[in-house]
């Protein structure tokens, strides 16, 4: 779990997304609701922040400011 994530920082998430591509997520939207993009075939899914925080693994790469 990471606490520390802002907008288009890279992340993995602790499952895998189906499409294979990549493990990896970018943060395009931060707020109440979380909305990751896959950055292996960009579909875009939103979550609340609570279920993201639970179910995010890791910080890949930090936005540059």
């Amino acid at each position: 779990m990471i606490e520390n994530y802002k907008l288009n920082d890279i992340v993995q998430m602790k499952k895998d997304h189906p499409c294979k591509k990549s493990h990896y997520w970018k943060i395009i939207r931060t707020g109440a609701d979380i909305k990751i993009k896959c950055l292996g075939c960009e579909a875009v899914i939103m979550m609340e922040r609570h279920e993201f925080e639970r179910k995010c693994k890791k910080l890949i790469e930090a936005a540059d400011e």
